[in-house]
């Protein structure tokens, strides 16, 4: 019978044994019932424990050690403190500021918990003495006015392109620069990469912190991707040497001085857009060497 059934599942559900979720349920209701207010959730250590039962890669804890986030004479101090903080939620420490303006405390209060990496920021007068004294081997040039087919130095990868190949081992500079005017193009020549972010063309420049998180999380989103074994990028040094091997044989060209300096440059955005490895490196090496020696043994006749 209906009126049975009914009260037999009432019977059995007074019978089984509740949970304490549904004990605590049962007791709010009772509370509310009896016009008590509801009592506040206890806090638990969920979010605690999943940040702490994280594990980071050893590639991910490479690459955080080896960057160095490049603020280039910063015109506003809050920006600094705003930077910090986003460092900070890639677990960036390495900031440098070069030439920059007077850090007041709204740099240290927009940091926020991130107020150390302001306190240890590296801080030098020019660009080049950085580079020179912390041994960078790849720098990365950040720009919102990339440049087209005329002028070299512009032509940029973007955020995505970067973060798939980039190596993890190399001490990696990233440069970003003046709110107002950006990386001049001396600045921008010294780069071995210039990356962009695709903007809608009527408004291009981003503010610094929103273009750093795009470059950051495309940097440490595919983390997990590198290295593959035997496909490390060439180190600076292979490139120094490939690029010094291109010169003397564009030297035994009978062109123009500056089409031979157009043509290394071209050269070298190539082989740096490229990111070729290693053993890419020494093969070219020794074809461009067999190149010069029989230009040589030509001209020698």
């Amino acid at each position: 019978m209906p009126g049975t059934a009914s009260e037999k599942e009432v019977v059995v559900e007074d019978i089984l044994p509740k949970t304490k979720e549904e004990d605590e349920n049962k007791k709010d209701e009772e509370a509310v019932s009896e016009g008590k207010s509801k009592p506040k959730a206890k806090s638990t250590k969920r979010a605690q424990l999943t940040t702490s039962g994280l594990t980071i890669d050893e590639g991910t804890l490479r690459l955080q050690k080896n960057i160095y986030v490049v603020f280039v004479e910063c015109e506003t101090s809050g920006n600094v403190g705003f930077l910090a903080r986003t460092m900070a939620n890639f677990g960036l420490e390495n900031l440098v500021l070069i030439n920059p303006c007077e850090l007041k405390d709204d740099a240290y209060y927009q940091a926020m918990h991130a107020r150390n990496t302001v306190e240890t920021a590296i801080i030098c007068n020019d660009l080049k003495t950085f580079l020179e004294k912390y041994k960078i081997d790849f720098i990365i040039g950040s720009t919102g006015t990339p440049g087209g087919s005329y002028n070299l130095s512009r032509i940029p990868i973007t955020p995505e392109e970067l973060g798939e190949k980039i190596d993890p081992n190399n001490n990696i500079a990233i440069l970003f620069g003046r709110e107002g005017d950006g990386l001049t193009n001396a600045e921008i020549d010294m780069c071995d990469i210039i990356v962009s972010i695709p903007t809608d063309p009527r408004y291009p420049i981003m503010n610094i912190t929103h273009a750093a998180a795009i470059i950051f999380y495309e940097l440490f989103k595919n983390r997990n991707h590198f290295p593959v074994e035997g496909y490390e990028e060439s180190t600076k040094i292979e490139k120094e040497y490939l690029l010094k091997d291109m010169e003397e044989l564009i030297n035994t060209l009978r062109i123009p001085d500056h089409k031979k300096h157009n043509g290394l440059k071209t050269f070298k955005s190539i082989i740096n857009r490229a990111f070729i490895t290693g053993r890419e490196a020494h093969t070219l090496i020794g074809i461009l060497r067999r190149l010069k020696m029989k230009i040589d043994d030509e001209n020698n006749k």
